[in-house]
């Protein structure tokens, strides 16, 4: 199975993805009320994002006050879109019909690794 993408998976990045995909653009002030992250953390996780060429930040000033601005690219949509492709492989199996009774979460392993286990 694809691994999951680790620039994206990244909790705080993930979420600023999530949310721009959504919208247009989004300001860093709307983005730190959103994800509740610190203005320190928003902006190093913002600064990966547009080093992976992910998103672009523009950097104007509104009223004599800076506004940063964030938009995804085509690059960042198409990251984003894979990534969460693949997570549909990882949980795609426990979503089906066979597992909708079942526990979440829970699996027997027990048969399957009976034989690798030492007793």
């Amino acid at each position: 199975m694809k691994e999951l993408n680790p620039i994206i998976h990244s909790q705080l990045r993930l979420s600023i993805l999530s949310i721009l995909m959504s919208v247009e653009e989004a300001d860093f002030m709307y983005l730190k009320q959103r994800t509740e992250a610190t203005m320190g953390n928003l902006s190093v996780q913002i600064t990966k994002l547009e080093e992976a060429g992910y998103i672009t930040v523009e950097k104007t000033f509104q009223q004599k006050r800076p506004r940063t601005v964030c938009r995804m690219t085509d690059l960042g949509r198409k990251e984003f879109i894979d990534y969460v492709e693949v997570l549909k492989g990882y949980v795609a199996p426990y979503l089906n019909e066979e597992h909708q009774n079942e526990n979440p979460g829970t699996q027997n392993v027990s048969s399957s690794l009976g034989d690798m286990i030492p007793c």
